[in-house]
Parts: C-alpha cells; sequence; structure tokens
C-alpha cells in the first residue's frame, strides 16, 4: 500500500501504460482519476479497478484543450479534495521524416505530447503548492533522449517533455514537489501494432527490430507502471528532475 491515502490523476488512462498504471496505483491505495476521449474504453478501466475493491472515475478530457485540462483538475478537487500525483502520459504517435510530416500532424504530436503536459500541470500546482507537496511524473521516450527514424515531431515533443520536466523540478522543488520524467522504450501497447501500420511492416517484422536490444523484447505497460509507481512512491524521495529511462536497454545500445 505505498500510496495509501493518495489521489492519482492519471491522462490517458483508458489503454496502455496510463491503463496498467491506474491499475497498479489502485492496488497500492491511490484514489484514482483517469482522463481520455473513450468513454467506453474509460468506463471499462474503471470498473477493473472497482473489482478490485478500488476507488476510480473517469472525466472525459483531451489534454491539447485548457478547459478540459482544468476541468479534469477540478473534478478531482470536488471528488476527492486533494491531488498528489499528477501523471502526465497521454501521448500520440505518428512516423514522419521532416520532408513528409504535415504540418497537421506536426501540431497534433505537439498539442498531445508537449502543450497537454505543460496544461495539466499548470492547473494542478496551485494545488499541489497550496498542500506543500506533490509528485508528477511526465511520460517522456527514450525517443526524447535519442533520435529516432521517421520520428521527428514525437522526438522534438518527447525531448520538450524531458527538459520541461527539469525545469519544473527546479521551479517547484523548494515548494515541496517533486518533477520526474519516465522515458519507456518499445513497449506492448496498442500504439505499437498501429506504428507498424503506419510505417507498412508486418507485425513480426516489426518485432523482430525491436527485439534487436540488449534484453532482446519489448517491454510490457505493467513494467512502466511499476516504474511510475516508484516515481510517484516515498521511495524516491530524494529524486527530482531526474529521468528514469526503462527500455530494456535501447538507449545503451
Amino acid at each position: 500500500m505505498r500510496l495509501s491515502n493518495k489521489v492519482a490523476l492519471i491522462t490517458g488512462g483508458t489503454s496502455g501504460i496510463g491503463e496498467a498504471t491506474a491499475i497498479l496505483f489502485a492496488n497500492e491505495g491511490a484514489k484514482i482519476v483517469i482522463t481520455g476521449r473513450s468513454e467506453e474504453r474509460g468506463k471499462a478501466v474503471v470498473a477493473q479497478i472497482a473489482k478490485n475493491g478500488g476507488q476510480a472515475t473517469l472525466v472525459r478530457a483531451d489534454v491539447r484543450n485548457a478547459v478540459d485540462c482544468r476541468h479534469s483538475v477540478d473534478e478531482t478537487l470536488r471528488i476527492f479534495d486533494r491531488l498528489d500525483v499528477l501523471f502526465n502520459n497521454a501521448g500520440v504517435f505518428y512516423p514522419h521524416t521532416v520532408v513528409d510530416c504535415t504540418e497537421e500532424e506536426w501540431d497534433l504530436q505537439m498539442d498531445i505530447n508537449l502543450k497537454g503536459t505543460f496544461l495539466m500541470s499548470k492547473f494542478a500546482l496551485p494545488r499541489m503548492i497550496e498542500q506543500g507537496s506533490g509528485v508528477i511524473i511526465n511520460n517522456s521516450s527514450g525517443w526524447g533522449l535519442v533520435g529516432g527514424d521517421a520520428g521527428v515531431a514525437y522526438c522534438a515533443s518527447k525531448g520538450g517533455v524531458v527538459l520541461l520536466t527539469k525545469a519544473m523540478a527546479i521551479d517547484h522543488g523548494p515548494q515541496g514537489i517533486r518533477v520526474n520524467c519516465l522515458c519507456p522504450g518499445d513497449v506492448d501497447t496498442p500504439m505499437l501494432p498501429e506504428d507498424a501500420r503506419m510505417r507498412g511492416q508486418k507485425w513480426e517484422d516489426y518485432l523482430a527490430t525491436c527485439a534487436d536490444r540488449p534484453m532482446g523484447r519489448i517491454g510490457t505497460a505493467e513494467e512502466i507502471a511499476k516504474a511510475a509507481l516508484f516515481l510517484a512512491s516515498d521511495e524516491s524521495s530524494f529524486m527530482t528532475g531526474a529521468t528514469l529511462v526503462v527500455d530494456g536497454g535501447g538507449v545503451a545500445d
């Protein structure tokens, strides 16, 4: 029960890493609010948490929209009267080079991956400052640290998340708030087969390229959730402004 009596708000909590993290945090004692654009998937996650004896609620939100982001925080405070952990997890990926990336897809990845992290933090921080405590976890990527093929907008947005994390840690550490960053590698979520499809690759061939890592496999959403739990809990009490890479050795190779 490492998050007993804590309240956690998780963006993009309706599938993949967000879903796995919501379930794990709830099992560790946290009260959960998840955001997402799919009401059907969100209700399924909430039901799973309730089935395990936890408390959770869904707020439909698009992190590109400041009104939605403010509403997500306001609803969290209305229901649970505090906010201890914000996991900025919502993200999208489209494979493009600079030449073939459209302005619309550049803006979409910047808006969800980077601007959404900024907006959610902007509205969560005042309450955390008032409480004198809080944890923000920003989900970046291994490609936020190194370049990747046909991923210019994604790399740029996730690199921005890494440095946004460091700047926030400096600003808000004196107020009792820790801000850290997760950098997952290839993870078994719906985003991965969709990337393969957009690249015109067979799933088997795509997995073979992902296996060319020191650990020889892709990760699971549950493995990333465990890393998020470490950053959310007091086990990482002396960490802020840090980047935690969980990628099977991908960026080390």
